[in-house]
């Protein structure tokens, strides 16, 4: 079973950056593709960035320009560079490991969340 755990949450003023960070734990012998998400308050759970299975990388239209995904293969860590934030980003994020291991078979992981709070 993967785990993750998402860290670097916290309170940040308006304009100010954070990078979060997913640690997995685990082997992941399949493809898959990863991204993190956010949920606000009162809000349905919405895709912020993802790393595809062909490595190709999305991102919702309110983050572009501001927010960068990556990974570190070697670490079997996940980040996510917040710049200029905003209070709307304001939310719990989570990490996601999307694993197709074959045409008929998909298993999702899901990090507990850490809390971004953008506020003065």
């Amino acid at each position: 079973q993967v785990q993750l755990v998402e860290s670097g949450g916290g309170l940040v003023q308006p304009g100010g950056s954070l990078r979060l960070s997913c640690a997995a734990s685990g082997s992941i012998r399949s493809r898959y593709a990863m991204g993190w998400y956010r949920q606000a308050p009162g809000k349905q759970r919405e895709l912020v960035a993802v790393i595809s299975l062909g490595g190709s990388i999305n991102y919702a239209d309110s983050v572009k320009g501001r927010f960068t995904i990556s990974r570190d293969n070697a670490k079997n860590t996940m980040y996510l560079q917040m710049n200029s934030l905003k209070p709307e980003d304001t939310a719990v994020y989570y990490c996601n490991v999307h694993e197709v291991p074959t045409a008929w078979a998909t298993k999702d992981y899901w990090g507990q969340g850490t809390q971004v709070t953008v506020s003065s």
